[in-house]
């Protein structure tokens, strides 16, 4: 698994629209935040296009996201916001020009099928973070911009071991104990649940599967996690991390956790401050990390021992 060159400031950033449409005036928003970084930002056409639901056509949202990798003067890449829509894209990318040109990529929600793609596709990490018309938009949280910042900036110390913690004040839970190591993989549960039986399904073997949700009853994330557990992709994790699911609690979620999670008997953690909500961490999808679930710690391994999971066969 590849680590894709990191940013520095004065870089140039393309911000595109992979899924739903953006509002012009959070857009806007969120582009100064992005000058706030240091970084300068080429704002695509995706992002001020509308198709009913979508940012636009299949055509133009994969144009964008084409472009944004090709062009050597763009070092990283943010997706505006989520919505629906990414999915729809995955059986036109072009993955052999997305592996040759690795580049920072940022975001969440509807972009776990992305990250999903090109993690297990094309060889290198992504970033599950925030994303500019929707969390930058109002400013964001300083916990929020600096765990960004620490991920996807260059820094002397990047290669060496580092804790994933939460805000103060927001403590991980015990599921199960037990300690292991593996790729970190995952996102936005439904996105996991939906990718089962296509080309693009969610390897999880020997990973540490992490997962998100929101806005959704207790009932719908037992389904979509049963279809995890039926597919086998509890099973074969190595270890599994429970991020936000507001505005559902651990307590709400009690069945589905003691019945479906807990009985894999996997070392597995809750409350990771991460996904739609705020502050919130970010994560490197791909990369080694050790999980703890016993000391209830999250942390980076050292770059150089980071392994990619295997490949799916086609369907």
């Amino acid at each position: 698994m590849r680590m894709p060159s990191l940013l520095k400031p004065g870089d140039t950033v393309a911000i595109l629209a992979t899924s739903g449409p953006c509002d012009a005036s959070r857009l806007a928003a969120g582009v100064e935040t992005i000058k706030r970084m240091g970084l300068n930002p080429w704002v695509m056409e995706s992002c001020r296009a509308k198709h009913g639901f979508l940012a636009g056509p299949d055509c133009l949202r994969l144009h964008d996201l084409h472009t944004a990798f090709a062009a050597p003067h763009v070092r990283g890449i943010f997706v505006a916001r989520g919505g629906y829509g990414a999915a729809r894209l995955l059986t036109g990318l072009d993955y052999n020009l997305i592996a040759a040109n690795p580049k920072v990529f940022v975001g969440y929600s509807d972009i776990t099928a992305l990250h999903t793609a090109i993690t297990q596709k094309c060889g290198f990490v992504t970033f599950h973070g925030p994303m500019p018309a929707s969390d930058f938009s109002n400013g964001a949280d300083p916990f929020t911009m600096t765990a960004l910042k620490q991920m996807i900036f260059k820094r002397k110390d990047y290669v060496h071991s580092a804790m994933l913690t939460n805000p103060p004040g927001q403590p991980l839970t015990t599921i199960v104990p037990g300690c292991v190591a593996g790729p970190l993989i995952g996102g936005n549960l439904c996105l996991l649940a939906a990718s089962i039986g296509t080309p693009y399904e969610v390897d999880t073997r020997g990973s540490i599967l992490f997962f998100e949700e929101t806005g959704e009853d207790p009932y719908r994330i037992d389904r979509m996690l049963l279809q995890l557990k039926q597919s086998g992709k509890l099973r074969q994790a190595a270890g599994i991390i429970l991020g936000d699911f507001s505005p559902q609690t651990l307590e709400t979620l009690r069945i589905p956790i003691c019945e479906l999670i807990a009985t894999q008997k996997k070392p597995t953690l809750a409350g990771l401050a991460c996904g739609h909500t705020s502050p919130t961490l970010t994560l490197p999808i791909g990369r080694e990390v050790l999980l703890d679930a016993t000391a209830q710690k999250v942390m980076l391994l050292p770059f150089c021992q980071a392994s990619v999971p295997p490949k799916l066969p086609q369907i």
